[in-house]
């Protein structure tokens, strides 16, 4: 690996060599154990005295190149990846964390994040505290003898509210904590949280890092100490992603600062769009001027990523039937799909929070979150205005 060669270079030239038939492209590896020549060699992969590929639970050349290349965009150790976003979440959590423990959480998080903090892990005696992005101030105040890990998402799902990392890095630094940023709608093309002092990184890899909404995945990056942790736990308890999986999102990866640079001008031009529009309350759009964090954005993105999220006037019932309206763009609960995709967060994505819950982040009945494709923009306009003038 050159670490002079540019992201885009390393997203494609990072790969296995082909030792084979001398192939170009990776071949898949789907096997679920892997041979040795004698005794001996086996001994010294189980004892670890070796770098042998023994199970794919553990390791696979497939998901190692996925891994390797992960961790070269983010700029990390080393990594692990996982059947899905989720199975990263928890995992990470349940490698790091003991009974006891005390956690800090923004309190924009994605849906089934706030489930595992606020169901999965208390039953384990481990607690969790929010804290307002909009009141850091206050943050030293919430932090205990037992705290031992800080996490934030930045963008955040579904408001797109940043954190600003070099200040919330110091904060953890200060208060010896591990900080663990979830990077999935800026992806590491736009967005490298271990240049501003991160421990670790995690992905939903099934959200714009597969990009064409295909499979499912989750990895996390970062210090070797930590990795190690969750490697030890992932091993035995098997939230491992699959070779064939490991194969489409590596693939995936080599197209990922082309489809990113075609979202992120969609979804400026999207923005700016519904910012002129009369029949929209509010828009939030990280490379907008009007959104209250530009100047963070611009400092830590190089450019706004694929998400935008608005208010409709009219609130909910205005909302449903402005989804009823939508014909070309998609409605589902994803994002980071080649097509737009249309979501209603309160109900959908988040709906297993407590309306007092979504209120304290923003999670509005009016608010709707667009994950901008790569369809010609001028057609996702179109299909987003015909939706607004039939809702009325």
């Amino acid at each position: 690996m050159n670490e002079d060669q540019r992201f885009e270079t390393q997203a494609i030239r990072q790969q296995i060599d082909g030792t084979h038939a001398q192939e170009h492209s990776t071949p898949l590896y789907l096997t679920s154990s892997f041979t040795y020549e004698n005794s001996e060699e086996m001994r010294a992969a189980f004892a670890g005295e070796i770098d042998k590929n023994i199970y794919s639970r553990f390791s696979n050349p497939n998901t190692q190149e996925f891994v390797d290349k992960i961790c070269a965009m983010e700029g990390a150790e080393a990594g692990y990846a996982f059947a899905s976003g989720m199975a990263a979440v928890f995992s990470t959590f349940a490698a790091l964390l003991a009974a006891g423990d005390n956690i800090i959480s923004c309190r924009s998080i994605f849906g089934s994040t706030h489930t595992v903090f606020n169901k999965i892990l208390p039953k384990w005696n481990i607690t969790t505290t929010y804290v307002d992005l909009k009141d850091t101030d206050s943050w030293q105040e919430v932090v205990k003898e037992n705290t031992k890990l800080l996490y934030v998402e930045t963008p955040t799902n579904p408001g797109v509210d940043l954190v600003d990392l070099s200040w919330v890095s110091e904060f953890t630094k200060k208060n010896d904590l591990i900080l663990v940023v979830d990077n999935c709608f800026a992806t590491p093309y736009l967005q490298q949280p271990i240049k501003f002092g991160a421990d670790l990184v995690i992905h939903s890899a099934t959200k714009f890092i597969d990009g064409q909404g295909r499979v499912l995945g989750g990895v996390t990056v970062g210090r070797q100490d930590l990795i190690d942790e969750i490697y030890a736990f992932s091993r035995s308890t098997g939230p491992s992603m699959s070779p064939f999986n490991a194969w489409v999102l590596s693939k995936s990866l080599e197209t990922l600062a082309v489809r990113m640079d075609r979202h992120c001008d969609n979804a400026l031009k999207l923005a700016q769009f519904l910012e002129s529009n009369d029949q929209i309350a509010w828009v939030k759009y990280p490379f907008l001027p009007s959104h209250p964090q530009h100047e963070i954005a611009n400092r830590q993105m190089s450019a706004g990523g694929g998400v935008v999220s608005f208010g409709i006037k009219g609130g909910l019932e205005r909302g449903k039937r402005f989804l009823d309206e939508i014909k070309m763009c998609s409605l589902t609960a994803n994002l980071g799909d080649s097509r737009t995709i249309v979501t209603h967060p309160s109900s959908t994505t988040h709906a297993k929070l407590t309306e007092g819950e979504r209120q304290k982040v923003d999670i509005t009945p009016e608010l709707i979150r667009v994950s901008v494709g790569l369809e010609h923009i001028d057609d996702i306009i179109v299909d987003i205005q015909q939706a607004l003038n039939h809702s009325i």
